[in-house]
């Protein structure tokens, strides 16, 4: 047996779908993998260490991982309406955040790249964990902050105002759906090691659309919001199509929100594949 290393989240689009492999709920063949769960900011510091085999990353972070680990085609955070919410205690618009605190949940996340691309006088960012934000932005700690995960289905139920969707400016923007993160894995462990990973982690996937109810006591468990109907409209969200495969529509996004860093000069300019080929991806499902 080769054992692999796995980090991925605490978050209920997570550990839904990575629940039936963590389970043995379906067939892993000669790999097994030890599992190490953290939040995405810590994942983002523990892949760039390469101290992790396979990891869920932010996009942000992983323009700067691109020479050492790849991208595969299952598994990643994307899609529409889905994007990070700033959010304020007081009436604010977007203009106003220029000048304010503002709080975003860690320095390798997209909600800071998407935040630094749509101004980048906003200058005064702090990073906290993401489940600290909204309490920083109600004692005023903060003026405003990004909220991600959970988050972002209870902000408006704690009397916070949104500022503004970066998901509608990324979309209204370029038409296209946003890349927020996805399951890394270090190129040196070869194309079929890579290609059985993401068979595997695309099988745990239809395994958890196909089986909802097996994963939900271990999602409330491990979510920071323990509110079934919450943890149901996060996964409803977050877990899509572009989970089992990008397509060609998710690899357009993926390469444009990178490229569009590159040019503002917030990521490195790299020329080496993003995501795994799609033909190799599928020869182990």
């Amino acid at each position: 047996m080769r054992p692999l290393t796995l980090g991925f989240s605490p978050c209920p689009n997570d550990t839904f779908l990575f629940y039936p492999l963590v389970h043995a709920r379906i067939e892993t063949g000669d790999l097994r993998f030890r599992v190490r769960l953290e939040d995405v900011e810590t994942l983002n510091r523990l892949a760039h260490r390469c101290s992790l085999d396979v990891c869920k990353v932010s996009w942000h972070a992983y323009a700067f991982l691109r020479d050492r680990y790849v991208m595969l085609r299952a598994g990643g955070a994307m899609g529409r309406g889905c994007g990070p919410l700033v959010v304020s205690r007081e009436r604010l618009g977007p203009a106003d955040l220029r000048g304010r605190r503002v709080a975003v949940p860690g320095r390798g996340t997209t909600a800071l790249l998407l935040l630094r691309m749509f101004d980048r006088e906003i200058q005064d960012i702090v990073a906290l964990p993401f489940h600290e934000i909204m309490d920083a932005v109600e004692r005023g700690t903060v003026d405003a902050g990004a909220v991600i995960h959970e988050s972002r289905f209870i902000c408006r139920s704690r009397g916070l105002h949104t500022v503004l969707d970066l998901g509608e400016w990324w979309e209204g923007m370029t038409g296209l759906p946003l890349p927020l993160g996805g399951i890394a894995a270090r190129r040196s462990l070869g194309s079929g090691t890579l290609a059985q990973v993401d068979g595997i982690i695309r099988s745990s996937v239809h395994y958890a659309r196909r089986h909802p109810e097996e994963s939900a006591q271990y999602v409330r468990l491990l979510s920071r919001e323990k509110s079934g109907d919450a943890c149901a409209a996060h996964i409803g969200l977050y877990v899509n199509e572009f989970t089992l495969d990008p397509g060609r529509e998710g690899e357009e996004a993926a390469a444009a929100l990178l490229a569009e860093g590159e040019r503002l000069g917030l990521l490195p300019k790299r020329d080496t594949a993003i995501f795994l080929a799609a033909l190799s991806s599928r020869q182990n499902q």
